[in-house]
């Protein structure tokens, strides 16, 4: 799981996602083929998880993957049929905040029909549009 070892502070401001396309990271860096957002928004660790498994699945260790987003925000909530106030809830998982056009993953060392058949099913695993 990609989340920080240790933080400065245990909870964050939740934020907003900028909704215009930042230049920073924009381009492929490492491999060949990658996958872009086509929003802005938010992935869990999990979520990230989840895409960079299915996608080292369908290259059966072939292929070398760079997962380019890093979720190092954390999420609280409350418990439930909890009453109001009483301070911030618990962190119960991480984020990472994805601006548009940002590049997620990135794949080499396979065929052009390998990575989008990849491609596809790490998107069915990601909330974002890609």
């Amino acid at each position: 799981m990609l989340f920080p070892k240790r933080t400065k502070y245990s909870k964050y401001c939740k934020g907003r996602c900028s909704r215009g396309c930042e230049p920073d990271g924009t381009k492929l860096g490492f491999g060949r083929y990658g996958i872009k957002s086509c929003g802005a928004g938010r992935l869990s660790y999990r979520a990230i998880e989840a895409a960079r498994r299915a996608m080292s699945g369908q290259f059966r260790r072939n292929g070398k993957i760079w997962v380019r987003v890093f979720a190092d925000l954390p999420i609280t909530s409350k418990p439930t049929e909890v009453r109001m106030g009483r301070g911030k809830g618990n962190p119960t998982g991480w984020i990472a905040r994805v601006s548009t056009g940002q590049i997620l993953f990135e794949m080499d060392g396979v065929s052009l029909s390998n990575a989008r058949q990849a491609a596809t099913l790490a998107a069915h695993k990601l909330c974002l549009s890609t």
